[in-house]
């Protein structure tokens, strides 16, 4: 059996119990981070390896989670390609990516150059994390990072980019090889460095149909993921609003499928064809219920995900800023006290 429970699962070996960590652990729903945060703005908090080190490890003090992500954003690796962000309060670009010209002209750097903070994190994590506690590395999946530039800001329809996609393939794939080239040697960098896993995020799947899918996200997901796995790693996709995408995802390439909330798992992996270990999917809103609500709602997704090839507990997507740190303590009990039969 696997040291570490949270890699067991990931590669569909037995485990005593299902490991559990949950998407946006280290964040405004702790007190803790709120301390830090009110001395720091974000994207300083993001760029000091010690300062992002204490804001991820607090959680797993706190909970005595099974995994530890990185703390950081999906968009700092875009200043490896030369471009210029802050966050007022969610990421805004200024000069955002609208044409080939634009695309053209970036001229990438090297990732351990231009944002050597990230790596060094890892390293102080990896020393400081407890033994049997994963650490996983993450990015953006090309199409999410490619929307937020081209968008410049966040988006309810990501008009611009989906106009880039349709009426300018060309540079769209341009910029998506640029993307995953950057993607690949980040994460890459992030393993090299320390993390025992690897998560791709591809928060806009979602918004794209089957075929445009495809094309322009899965291709370039997988490309990523495939020049990875070498590393011998983990490799997690995890894509939000996306049912409609399951079978076109079977493709991407990935170890283990990240699921949001609409599906239960067992229908998931049923759609999947029964071969991926599965990570997730409690609604995070569960989390703002009552605690009796917290525990049986979580007793059903473990209901729903036994007998899969493997499951590693977590959200749908990121814990909401709301919910109380004592309802995150009971759904971690619950996890933690169901034993696993397989």
């Amino acid at each position: 059996m696997s040291e570490l429970p949270f890699l067991a699962a990931c590669r569909g070996e037995p485990v005593e119990r299902t490991p559990i960590w949950i998407m946006r652990q280290a964040g405004r729903y702790l007190p803790e981070y709120r301390a830090v945060r009110a001395a720091v703005d974000f994207l300083t908090l993001c760029k000091t390896p010690e300062l992002a080190a204490r804001v991820t490890l607090q959680p797993v003090e706190r909970f005595g989670l099974d995994a530890a992500i990185l703390f950081s954003d999906i968009l700092i690796p875009a200043e490896a390609l030369g471009l210029r962000f802050d966050f007022n309060p969610g990421p805004v670009l200024e000069q955002p990516l609208r044409d080939a010209w634009a695309i053209g002209r970036l001229e990438p750097r090297e990732v351990r150059e231009a944002v050597p903070y990230v790596f060094e994190t890892v390293r102080i994590l990896r020393r400081e994390l407890p033994p049997r506690t994963a650490l996983i590395g993450f990015a953006a999946a090309p199409l999410t990072l490619a929307a937020y530039l081209v968008e410049g800001r966040g988006s309810k329809g990501f008009e611009h980019v989906k106009r880039l996609l349709y009426d300018e393939p060309a540079a769209a794939h341009d910029l998506l090889r640029k993307i995953a080239t950057l993607t690949e040697a980040y994460l890459r960098a992030q393993v090299e460095a320390g993390a025992q896993a690897i998560q791709l995020f591809d928060t806009w799947a979602g918004l794209f149909d089957p075929a445009t899918y495809a094309e322009f996200g899965l291709r370039w997901s997988r490309a990523v993921l495939d020049e990875l796995g070498d590393l011998g790693v983990p490799r997690i996709y995890f894509a939000l609003d996306a049912s409609h995408l399951l079978e076109t995802m079977r493709a991407s390439g990935a170890d283990v499928i990240g699921v949001d909330w609409r599906l239960p798992p067992d229908i998931v992996s049923e759609r999947l064809g029964g071969g991926f270990p599965l990570q997730g999917n409690l609604d995070p809103a569960v989390l703002l219920a009552a605690p009796s609500v917290v525990e049986q709602r979580a007793r059903e997704v473990l209901d729903r995900a036994r007998g899969l090839p493997g499951h590693v507990f977590n959200l749908g997507h990121g814990v909401l800023p709301g919910t109380p740190p004592e309802n995150v303590e009971t759904l971690v009990r619950t996890v933690r006290e169901a034993r696993q039969v397989r």
